[in-house]
């Protein structure tokens, strides 16, 4: 009989570590959250597929993730792996609200080769019809699959797979709530094989260019919503605060208020790298050099919120347009 193999599960908190008073209590659940080895001793089917090794990464809900936080989880995710040079993956648990960015962020700075799955939940694992259990299972079926191997960062909850840079939450509390717009899942994590439809082709973890050296910051980077009569108000606030980058989410053409165009244009006069993204949660943005502020660049299909990310980790490398402009394109 072959060995199974092994799996380091990290935690970080959120909903898939979160308890309530009672099976109703779905939206606020304030009881004490669990840490990872209390929640794995509740899903013991684990040990059909997997022996696990569980790491404590913290225990804190997802809207308290900060950058600090980003940089040390990236880093405890390698070290993990150079010290178990036997594992076959790792599985990070999080909460759902910036789950989405973190898997972006390790995406673009892991420098280990090993699948590695983030999972979450939209239900606590005392609330009724929780999905915490089965998440956390399909999440580890997916970090052993050789399907996964060279996909970077994968996302798996209600038994779909999706890619860091793609995917999304879409919706409040819908079980479903993870989406890929554009292009849809990667794979299915179906009880009898775990099945896969796409592969990834974009660079990520160990070719990056951007995995981490000893920083102990990150260069400011805001997100500057567009809507109709926005002015420079926002823009103006950020640059004074020390922005040296702003993701505009743009009205779905990639374009902003005239106003606030204005003051985008007087933002990368002052050096600050402006990138277009969109509002409208699908679609690529196009370079549009009579609605968009002189000298900025476009974001490809990237969210705001993924493209800060990213402009946030180029911003390290070089404040110059061209070189920008080519990790959007490659990443």
């Amino acid at each position: 009989m072959s060995e199974k193999p092994s799996v380091a599960i990290i935690g970080t908190g959120g909903t898939i570590g979160s308890t309530g008073f009672h099976s109703l209590d779905l939206v606020e659940y304030r009881g004490p959250m669990v840490e990872i080895d209390a929640l794995i001793a509740q899903v013991p089917e684990l040990d059909q597929y997997a022996d696990v090794i569980t790491v404590e990464h913290s225990t804190v809900a997802s809207d308290a993730i900060t950058v600090d936080d980003w940089l040390s989880l990236s880093r405890l995710i390698d070290h993990t792996v150079s010290e178990h040079p036997g594992l076959s993956g790792v599985v990070v648990t999080h909460g759902t609200a910036t789950l989405e960015e973190t898997a972006y962020f390790l995406n673009l700075t892991l420098r280990c080769r090993l699948p590695v799955v983030l999972v979450g939940a939209q239900r606590p694992a005392t609330g009724l019809s929780s999905d915490t259990r089965m998440n956390l299972l399909s999440a580890v079926r997916t970090a052993v699959s050789e399907g996964a191997r060279g996909q970077g960062v994968l996302v798996v909850l209600n038994e779909t797979i999706q890619a860091a840079r793609e995917v999304t939450k879409s919706s409040v509390f819908r079980l479903d709530a993870f989406r890929t717009p554009d292009f849809g899942v990667l794979g299915h994590t179906d009880l009898d094989v775990i099945h896969w439809y796409r592969h990834v082709t974009r660079r990520h973890t160990y070719s990056s260019e951007l995995g981490l050296d000893d920083e102990t910051e990150l260069p400011r980077v805001d997100i500057v919503p567009s809507y109709a009569g926005a002015d420079g108000v926002a823009v103006d606030a950020f640059v004074a605060a020390g922005a040296v980058g702003l993701v505009v989410g743009s009205l779905a053409p990639g374009t902003a208020p005239p106003v606030q165009t204005e003051a985008l244009t007087r933002a990368v006069s002052r050096g600050v790298a402006v990138v277009y993204s969109s509002r409208a949660g699908g679609g690529r943005v196009l370079d549009l050099p009579h609605g968009q502020a002189s000298g900025s660049i476009t974001a490809d299909n990237l969210s705001p919120q993924k493209a800060r990310v990213l402009l946030m980790l180029a911003l390290r490398r070089t404040s110059e347009t061209a070189a920008l402009k080519r990790f959007f394109d490659e990443y």
